[in-house]
């Protein structure tokens, strides 16, 4: 076996190492499969915990969760690169840009509407999935007022 592929399976062991992890330590409905589905059963395990928000627990079409103090509609994106993605305006848009050191921030908390708005103009908008920069993300955060964001879990 070459160097090469002994640094692979050494990442791939880590990888499934951490998934099994998660898996028998946040017991939540999420599977954190590796075949596309880790990066979003993440960052709805980091929104669950820190903001006001009740998950499925059934996966629905366009949503995650339900925020706790107004019972509307939560759409959660989260990612490592420099894009989360859109399509259908939700209620509530909570993105999030995760690290590997297990860190993340916040880059958009509050109303799908506003950022539908920025995007009404391009093309496929709402219907099929668009990539909007974290950049432009956080522009738009800045637009949202307080009273129009999901609250943070009160720190016990």
């Amino acid at each position: 076996m070459s160097n090469a592929h002994e640094d692979v399976a050494e990442g791939l062991r880590l990888i499934f190492e951490g998934i099994r992890h998660l898996q028998g330590h946040c017991g939540t409905r999420h599977r954190f499969t590796i075949d596309g589905r880790l990066v979003g059963d993440i960052g709805e395990l980091i929104a669950e915990r820190e903001f006001e928000i009740r998950l499925d627990r059934v996966g629905r079409a366009d949503y995650d969760a339900v925020a706790e103090h107004t019972g509307r509609d939560v759409q959660i994106k989260a990612g490592f690169k420099d894009s989360l993605t859109f399509k259908k305006t939700p209620d509530l848009y909570l993105g999030l840009r995760l690290s590997e050191d297990g860190s993340h921030e916040v880059i958009f908390n509050g109303p799908g509407d506003v950022i539908a708005e920025a995007m009404k103009t391009r093309a496929g908008f709402g219907e099929k999935l668009l990539s909007i920069s974290m950049a432009r993300l956080r522009s738009l955060n800045a637009r949202v007022e307080p009273d129009q964001r999901i609250p943070a879990r009160r720190k016990r």
